[in-house]
Protein backbone atom coordinates (compact mmCIF):
# COMPACT_ATOMS: atom_id res chain seq x y z
CA UNK A 1 0.00 0.00 0.00
CA UNK A 2 1.49 3.81 -0.88
CA UNK A 3 0.06 6.10 1.75
CA UNK A 4 0.62 9.59 0.76
CA UNK A 5 0.38 12.29 3.69
CA UNK A 6 -0.10 15.97 2.48
CA UNK A 7 1.37 18.45 4.21
CA UNK A 8 1.81 18.00 7.31
CA UNK A 9 4.13 19.66 10.32
CA UNK A 10 6.96 17.48 11.12
CA UNK A 11 7.34 17.55 15.00
CA UNK A 12 10.58 15.51 15.89
CA UNK A 13 13.79 17.72 16.70
CA UNK A 14 15.74 14.36 15.46
CA UNK A 15 14.85 14.51 12.03
CA UNK A 16 16.29 16.93 9.44
CA UNK A 17 12.65 17.87 8.80
CA UNK A 18 11.72 18.92 12.21
CA UNK A 19 9.20 22.12 11.65
CA UNK A 20 9.33 22.03 8.39
CA UNK A 21 5.43 21.71 6.60
CA UNK A 22 6.25 18.35 3.75
CA UNK A 23 4.64 15.53 2.04
CA UNK A 24 5.80 12.07 2.90
CA UNK A 25 5.20 8.80 0.73
CA UNK A 26 5.12 5.42 3.20
CA UNK A 27 5.22 2.38 0.82
CA UNK A 28 4.59 -1.20 2.50
CA UNK A 29 5.83 0.18 5.90
CA UNK A 30 8.54 2.35 4.89
CA UNK A 31 8.91 5.85 4.65
CA UNK A 32 10.37 6.51 1.22
CA UNK A 33 10.12 10.16 0.06
CA UNK A 34 9.60 13.31 1.88
CA UNK A 35 9.28 16.99 0.33
CA UNK A 36 6.66 17.95 -2.62
CA UNK A 37 5.33 14.75 -3.74
CA UNK A 38 2.52 14.65 -6.79
CA UNK A 39 -1.28 12.57 -5.20
CA UNK A 40 -0.26 9.72 -8.81
CA UNK A 41 -0.09 6.77 -7.36
CA UNK A 42 -0.65 6.85 -4.12
CA UNK A 43 -3.52 3.91 -2.87
CA UNK A 44 -4.77 6.32 -0.05
CA UNK A 45 -4.04 10.68 0.45
CA UNK A 46 -4.33 12.22 3.86
CA UNK A 47 -4.87 15.78 4.51
CA UNK A 48 -5.83 17.65 7.45
CA UNK A 49 -6.25 21.36 8.02
CA UNK A 50 -3.25 21.25 10.63
CA UNK A 51 -1.88 18.21 10.23
CA UNK A 52 1.07 17.31 12.69
CA UNK A 53 2.90 14.38 12.39
CA UNK A 54 5.49 12.58 15.27
CA UNK A 55 7.29 9.53 16.29
CA UNK A 56 4.72 7.14 17.71
CA UNK A 57 3.10 7.89 21.11
CA UNK A 58 3.89 5.71 24.33
CA UNK A 59 0.95 4.98 26.93
CA UNK A 60 2.85 4.84 30.19
CA UNK A 61 0.38 3.03 32.79
CA UNK A 62 -2.89 1.10 31.13
CA UNK A 63 -4.52 -2.40 32.13
CA UNK A 64 -6.04 -4.64 29.75
CA UNK A 65 -7.24 -6.82 32.03
CA UNK A 66 -6.31 -9.79 30.27
CA UNK A 67 -5.55 -12.48 31.41
CA UNK A 68 -8.23 -12.87 33.66
CA UNK A 69 -10.85 -10.15 32.87
CA UNK A 70 -11.48 -10.81 29.30
CA UNK A 71 -15.16 -9.40 29.63
CA UNK A 72 -13.84 -5.79 30.88
CA UNK A 73 -10.78 -5.95 27.89
CA UNK A 74 -8.77 -7.91 26.18
CA UNK A 75 -5.32 -7.29 24.52
CA UNK A 76 -6.78 -7.10 20.94
CA UNK A 77 -9.53 -4.18 22.12
CA UNK A 78 -7.03 -2.17 23.90
CA UNK A 79 -4.72 -2.13 21.52
CA UNK A 80 -7.21 -0.78 18.78
CA UNK A 81 -8.24 1.55 21.68
CA UNK A 82 -4.74 2.70 21.79
CA UNK A 83 -4.29 2.88 17.84
CA UNK A 84 -6.90 5.17 18.03
CA UNK A 85 -5.98 6.96 20.15
CA UNK A 86 -2.39 7.58 18.42
CA UNK A 87 -0.86 5.57 20.97
CA UNK A 88 2.12 2.94 18.94
CA UNK A 89 3.12 1.78 22.48
CA UNK A 90 1.99 0.64 25.46
CA UNK A 91 2.88 -0.15 29.24
CA UNK A 92 0.09 -2.40 30.56
CA UNK A 93 0.07 -2.87 34.36
CA UNK A 94 0.28 -6.30 36.16
CA UNK A 95 -3.04 -6.22 37.98
CA UNK A 96 -4.42 -9.12 36.17
CA UNK A 97 -5.64 -12.83 37.18
CA UNK A 98 -2.54 -14.44 37.44
CA UNK A 99 -0.25 -11.35 38.24
CA UNK A 100 1.89 -10.51 35.82
CA UNK A 101 4.62 -11.37 38.35
CA UNK A 102 6.59 -14.26 36.67
CA UNK A 103 8.84 -14.96 33.67
CA UNK A 104 5.45 -17.09 32.36
CA UNK A 105 3.31 -14.02 32.58
CA UNK A 106 5.25 -11.93 30.27
CA UNK A 107 5.92 -14.30 27.41
CA UNK A 108 1.88 -14.98 27.50
CA UNK A 109 1.31 -10.90 26.76
CA UNK A 110 4.48 -10.62 24.40
CA UNK A 111 3.44 -13.81 22.35
CA UNK A 112 -0.52 -13.02 22.02
CA UNK A 113 0.46 -9.20 21.66
CA UNK A 114 2.76 -10.51 18.44
CA UNK A 115 0.06 -9.45 15.61
CA UNK A 116 -1.45 -6.13 16.85
CA UNK A 117 -1.46 -2.81 15.49
CA UNK A 118 0.26 -1.32 19.16
CA UNK A 119 2.93 -2.92 20.59
CA UNK A 120 2.45 -3.81 23.98
CA UNK A 121 4.76 -4.00 26.67
CA UNK A 122 4.69 -5.75 30.33
CA UNK A 123 4.71 -4.10 32.96
CA UNK A 124 6.40 -6.57 35.65
CA UNK A 125 5.16 -6.87 39.44
CA UNK A 126 7.21 -5.52 42.52
CA UNK A 127 5.91 -8.50 44.63
CA UNK A 128 4.62 -11.29 44.13
CA UNK A 129 0.94 -11.53 43.83
CA UNK A 130 1.41 -7.37 43.40
CA UNK A 131 0.80 -7.92 47.65
CA UNK A 132 3.60 -6.11 48.79
CA UNK A 133 4.90 -8.82 50.75
CA UNK A 134 8.01 -10.26 49.07
CA UNK A 135 10.30 -9.39 45.69
CA UNK A 136 8.82 -10.93 42.39
CA UNK A 137 11.32 -12.40 39.98
CA UNK A 138 12.67 -9.14 38.43
CA UNK A 139 15.28 -10.01 36.29
CA UNK A 140 14.00 -13.13 34.94
CA UNK A 141 11.06 -10.87 33.96
CA UNK A 142 13.15 -8.29 32.39
CA UNK A 143 15.12 -10.95 30.23
CA UNK A 144 12.23 -12.10 28.78
CA UNK A 145 10.60 -8.22 27.94
CA UNK A 146 9.19 -6.64 31.27
CA UNK A 147 10.07 -3.10 30.63
CA UNK A 148 9.67 -1.41 34.12
CA UNK A 149 7.97 -2.53 37.36
CA UNK A 150 5.33 -1.75 39.73
CA UNK A 151 2.60 -3.29 41.86
CA UNK A 152 0.45 -1.08 39.39
CA UNK A 153 -2.80 -0.02 41.15
CA UNK A 154 -0.74 -0.55 44.19
CA UNK A 155 1.15 1.61 46.10
CA UNK A 156 4.07 -0.47 48.24
CA UNK A 157 3.73 0.42 51.46
CA UNK A 158 6.68 -0.81 52.58
CA UNK A 159 9.44 1.45 53.13
CA UNK A 160 11.90 -1.55 53.47
CA UNK A 161 10.75 -3.77 50.38
CA UNK A 162 10.68 -0.75 47.76
CA UNK A 163 14.38 0.20 48.71
CA UNK A 164 15.04 -3.44 48.08
CA UNK A 165 13.24 -2.83 44.85
CA UNK A 166 14.96 0.39 43.80
CA UNK A 167 18.21 -1.45 44.66
CA UNK A 168 17.30 -4.41 42.60
CA UNK A 169 16.46 -2.87 39.27
CA UNK A 170 19.75 -0.79 39.11
CA UNK A 171 21.57 -3.75 37.88
CA UNK A 172 19.26 -3.77 35.05
CA UNK A 173 18.79 -0.17 34.73
CA UNK A 174 15.02 -0.40 34.83
CA UNK A 175 12.45 2.32 36.60
CA UNK A 176 10.04 1.62 39.28
CA UNK A 177 6.87 3.28 38.98
CA UNK A 178 4.51 3.87 42.24
CA UNK A 179 1.33 5.78 42.19
CA UNK A 180 2.10 7.40 45.71
CA UNK A 181 -0.35 6.69 48.09
CA UNK A 182 -0.18 6.33 52.34
CA UNK A 183 -3.14 3.51 52.93
CA UNK A 184 -2.94 3.98 56.80
CA UNK A 185 -4.38 7.43 56.40
CA UNK A 186 -8.55 7.24 55.93
CA UNK A 187 -8.30 3.79 53.74
CA UNK A 188 -11.76 4.49 53.78
CA UNK A 189 -11.95 7.67 51.73
CA UNK A 190 -13.79 7.58 48.34
CA UNK A 191 -13.19 11.40 46.68
CA UNK A 192 -10.95 14.26 47.54
CA UNK A 193 -10.89 15.42 51.47
CA UNK A 194 -12.66 18.76 51.13
CA UNK A 195 -15.58 21.07 51.07
CA UNK A 196 -17.02 19.07 48.45
CA UNK A 197 -16.29 15.92 50.32
CA UNK A 198 -18.26 17.60 53.18
CA UNK A 199 -21.03 18.58 50.88
CA UNK A 200 -21.86 15.18 49.73
CA UNK A 201 -21.37 13.17 53.00
CA UNK A 202 -18.77 11.09 51.37
CA UNK A 203 -15.64 10.25 53.52
CA UNK A 204 -12.59 12.16 51.95
CA UNK A 205 -9.37 10.72 51.33
CA UNK A 206 -6.41 14.04 51.90
CA UNK A 207 -3.91 14.98 49.87
CA UNK A 208 -1.13 14.21 52.33
CA UNK A 209 -1.61 10.80 52.03
CA UNK A 210 -0.36 11.23 48.28
CA UNK A 211 1.86 13.59 49.58
CA UNK A 212 3.83 11.89 52.45
CA UNK A 213 4.55 8.61 50.08
CA UNK A 214 5.81 11.31 47.70
CA UNK A 215 8.37 12.66 49.64
CA UNK A 216 9.12 9.24 51.33
CA UNK A 217 9.67 7.64 47.89
CA UNK A 218 11.71 10.65 46.79
CA UNK A 219 13.66 10.23 49.68
CA UNK A 220 14.31 6.14 49.51
CA UNK A 221 15.20 6.84 45.27
CA UNK A 222 18.08 8.91 46.30
CA UNK A 223 19.32 6.80 48.58
CA UNK A 224 19.18 4.12 46.54
CA UNK A 225 20.76 5.56 43.49
CA UNK A 226 18.53 4.29 41.39
CA UNK A 227 15.65 5.19 38.86
CA UNK A 228 11.69 6.18 40.16
CA UNK A 229 8.29 7.05 38.34
CA UNK A 230 5.42 8.36 40.54
CA UNK A 231 2.39 8.43 38.57
CA UNK A 232 -0.93 9.75 38.87
CA UNK A 233 0.50 13.04 40.53
CA UNK A 234 -2.61 15.06 41.79
CA UNK A 235 -1.68 17.94 44.32
CA UNK A 236 0.45 21.37 43.81
CA UNK A 237 2.38 19.79 47.00
CA UNK A 238 3.41 16.75 45.42
CA UNK A 239 4.75 18.38 42.33
CA UNK A 240 6.70 21.09 44.51
CA UNK A 241 8.51 18.08 46.24
CA UNK A 242 8.95 16.66 43.01
CA UNK A 243 10.45 19.82 41.59
CA UNK A 244 13.13 19.99 45.02
CA UNK A 245 13.87 16.40 44.30
CA UNK A 246 14.37 17.03 40.61
CA UNK A 247 16.64 20.33 41.23
CA UNK A 248 18.98 17.91 43.47
CA UNK A 249 19.64 15.51 40.50
CA UNK A 250 17.36 12.69 42.08
CA UNK A 251 16.47 10.65 39.10
CA UNK A 252 12.40 10.94 39.54
CA UNK A 253 10.50 11.42 36.81
CA UNK A 254 6.32 12.10 36.89
CA UNK A 255 3.40 11.66 34.71
CA UNK A 256 -0.30 13.17 34.99
CA UNK A 257 -3.60 11.74 34.24
CA UNK A 258 -5.29 13.52 31.25
CA UNK A 259 -8.40 13.68 33.62
CA UNK A 260 -6.83 14.90 36.44
CA UNK A 261 -6.13 17.77 34.54
CA UNK A 262 -9.84 18.03 33.22
CA UNK A 263 -11.79 17.76 36.11
CA UNK A 264 -11.52 18.67 40.00
CA UNK A 265 -13.54 17.36 42.89
CA UNK A 266 -15.95 20.02 42.37
CA UNK A 267 -17.15 17.99 39.19
CA UNK A 268 -18.42 15.29 41.88
CA UNK A 269 -21.78 17.35 42.71
CA UNK A 270 -23.80 14.64 40.79
CA UNK A 271 -21.77 11.33 42.27
CA UNK A 272 -20.62 10.39 38.88
CA UNK A 273 -19.02 7.12 39.56
CA UNK A 274 -17.04 7.12 36.13
CA UNK A 275 -15.31 10.34 37.99
CA UNK A 276 -14.26 7.69 40.68
CA UNK A 277 -11.08 7.39 40.76
CA UNK A 278 -7.88 6.59 42.49
CA UNK A 279 -5.60 8.83 42.91
CA UNK A 280 -9.13 11.20 43.58
CA UNK A 281 -9.76 14.20 41.73
CA UNK A 282 -8.17 17.47 43.89
CA UNK A 283 -9.38 20.68 44.15
CA UNK A 284 -9.65 23.49 41.35
CA UNK A 285 -6.10 25.06 43.06
CA UNK A 286 -4.77 21.69 42.30
CA UNK A 287 -5.89 20.75 39.17
CA UNK A 288 -4.93 24.23 37.97
CA UNK A 289 -0.89 23.76 39.43
CA UNK A 290 -1.06 20.54 37.46
CA UNK A 291 -1.90 22.20 34.19
CA UNK A 292 0.89 25.26 34.93
CA UNK A 293 3.36 22.19 35.59
CA UNK A 294 2.21 20.69 32.47
CA UNK A 295 3.24 23.92 30.36
CA UNK A 296 6.49 24.65 32.36
CA UNK A 297 7.77 20.72 31.68
CA UNK A 298 7.63 19.50 35.26
CA UNK A 299 5.13 17.20 34.91
CA UNK A 300 7.09 14.35 32.18
CA UNK A 301 4.73 12.81 30.45
CA UNK A 302 0.94 11.97 29.90
CA UNK A 303 -0.25 8.87 31.52
CA UNK A 304 -3.61 7.38 30.51
CA UNK A 305 -4.35 5.20 33.61
CA UNK A 306 -6.72 3.74 31.16
CA UNK A 307 -9.13 1.32 33.59
CA UNK A 308 -11.85 -0.50 32.24
CA UNK A 309 -15.10 -1.72 33.88
CA UNK A 310 -18.34 -3.04 33.03
CA UNK A 311 -21.28 -1.58 33.53
CA UNK A 312 -22.10 -3.63 36.39
CA UNK A 313 -18.86 -2.23 38.73
CA UNK A 314 -19.89 1.52 37.46
CA UNK A 315 -23.87 1.50 37.46
CA UNK A 316 -23.67 1.17 41.15
CA UNK A 317 -24.01 3.51 44.25
CA UNK A 318 -21.05 5.02 44.53
CA UNK A 319 -19.23 3.83 47.31
CA UNK A 320 -19.92 0.41 46.18
CA UNK A 321 -18.63 1.62 42.52
CA UNK A 322 -14.65 0.54 41.00
CA UNK A 323 -12.14 3.06 40.94
CA UNK A 324 -11.12 4.48 37.43
CA UNK A 325 -12.08 5.42 33.73
CA UNK A 326 -10.73 4.11 30.26
CA UNK A 327 -8.57 6.78 28.63
CA UNK A 328 -6.66 6.21 25.54
CA UNK A 329 -9.08 7.25 22.68
CA UNK A 330 -9.43 10.48 24.54
CA UNK A 331 -6.35 11.14 26.36
CA UNK A 332 -4.82 13.34 23.19
CA UNK A 333 -7.83 15.45 22.99
CA UNK A 334 -8.69 16.05 26.75
CA UNK A 335 -4.81 16.98 27.37
CA UNK A 336 -5.15 19.13 24.13
CA UNK A 337 -8.43 20.96 25.73
CA UNK A 338 -7.53 20.93 29.37
CA UNK A 339 -4.01 22.91 28.41
CA UNK A 340 -4.16 26.35 26.79
CA UNK A 341 -1.79 26.88 24.05
CA UNK A 342 -0.51 23.02 24.07
CA UNK A 343 2.21 23.26 21.11
CA UNK A 344 2.69 20.58 18.77
CA UNK A 345 6.26 20.34 20.27
CA UNK A 346 5.31 19.95 23.60
CA UNK A 347 2.18 17.57 22.73
CA UNK A 348 5.10 15.22 21.23
CA UNK A 349 7.43 15.56 24.29
CA UNK A 350 4.56 14.54 26.24
CA UNK A 351 3.25 11.86 24.37
CA UNK A 352 6.43 10.45 22.78
CA UNK A 353 9.50 11.84 23.22
CA UNK A 354 10.19 11.63 27.08
CA UNK A 355 8.10 8.47 27.73
CA UNK A 356 10.23 6.97 25.47
CA UNK A 357 13.39 8.16 27.14
CA UNK A 358 12.58 7.60 30.57
CA UNK A 359 11.42 3.33 30.07
CA UNK A 360 14.45 3.13 27.68
CA UNK A 361 12.11 2.30 24.62
CA UNK A 362 13.54 2.82 20.36
CA UNK A 363 13.19 6.60 19.37
CA UNK A 364 11.68 6.74 15.69
CA UNK A 365 13.00 9.00 13.43
CA UNK A 366 10.79 10.76 10.78
CA UNK A 367 13.34 10.55 8.03
CA UNK A 368 13.87 8.91 4.17
CA UNK A 369 13.89 5.30 4.79
CA UNK A 370 12.65 4.55 8.51
CA UNK A 371 10.10 1.97 8.91
CA UNK A 372 6.71 3.90 10.50
CA UNK A 373 6.07 4.52 13.75
CA UNK A 374 4.36 7.81 13.57
CA UNK A 375 1.26 9.34 14.79
CA UNK A 376 -0.88 11.77 13.10
CA UNK A 377 -2.46 14.16 14.90
CA UNK A 378 -4.16 17.93 14.28
CA UNK A 379 -4.66 20.01 17.12
CA UNK A 380 -7.52 22.31 15.91
CA UNK A 381 -10.14 19.73 15.28
CA UNK A 382 -13.01 19.83 17.65
CA UNK A 383 -15.33 16.42 18.08
CA UNK A 384 -17.45 14.76 20.73
CA UNK A 385 -16.68 10.79 21.29
CA UNK A 386 -19.56 8.42 21.54
CA UNK A 387 -19.90 5.23 23.05
CA UNK A 388 -20.36 3.61 19.17
CA UNK A 389 -16.95 5.04 18.36
CA UNK A 390 -15.18 3.66 21.41
CA UNK A 391 -12.76 0.75 20.63
CA UNK A 392 -12.45 -0.47 24.41
CA UNK A 393 -14.35 -3.21 25.51
CA UNK A 394 -15.75 -1.03 27.95
CA UNK A 395 -17.01 2.49 28.18
CA UNK A 396 -17.08 3.55 31.90
CA UNK A 397 -15.41 7.22 30.36
CA UNK A 398 -17.27 11.11 31.65
CA UNK A 399 -15.86 12.04 28.56
CA UNK A 400 -18.95 10.67 25.85
CA UNK A 401 -20.90 13.79 25.07
CA UNK A 402 -17.88 15.84 25.58
CA UNK A 403 -16.99 18.61 22.76
CA UNK A 404 -13.16 17.80 22.95
CA UNK A 405 -10.64 20.04 20.72
CA UNK A 406 -7.32 17.80 19.01
CA UNK A 407 -7.75 14.59 17.08
CA UNK A 408 -5.69 11.89 16.42
CA UNK A 409 -5.88 11.02 12.51
CA UNK A 410 -4.26 8.13 12.71
CA UNK A 411 -1.99 5.78 13.91
CA UNK A 412 1.34 3.97 11.61
CA UNK A 413 3.12 1.20 13.17
CA UNK A 414 4.55 -1.57 11.87
CA UNK A 415 2.79 -2.83 8.77
CA UNK A 416 -0.18 -1.44 10.31
CA UNK A 417 -1.94 1.99 8.98
CA UNK A 418 -4.88 3.00 11.17
CA UNK A 419 -6.78 6.14 10.07
CA UNK A 420 -9.80 8.22 11.40
CA UNK A 421 -10.51 10.35 8.86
Amino acid sequence: MKLLIKQALVVDPNSPYNNKKVDLLIEDGILTKIGKIDTAGADKTVSSPHLCISPGWVDSFANFADPGYEHKETLESGAAAAAQGGFTDVLIIPNTNPVLHNKAGVEYILHKSQSLPTTIHPIGAITKQAEGKELAEMYDMFENGAVAFSDGQRCIQSAGLLIKALQYVKAIDAVVIQIPDDYSINPSGLINEGITSTQLGLPGKPAIAEELMVARDLALCNYAESKLHLTGISTANSLQLIQTAKKESVSVSCSVTPYHLFYSDEDLANYNTNLKVNPPLRSKKDRDSLRVAVQAGLIDCIASHHLPHESDSKIVEFEHAQYGMIGLETAYAVTNTSIENLTPLRTAELFSLTPRKIFGLDSPTIDINQRICFTLFDPTIEWTPTKETLQSRSSNTPFLGKKLQGKVIGTLHHNAISLFV
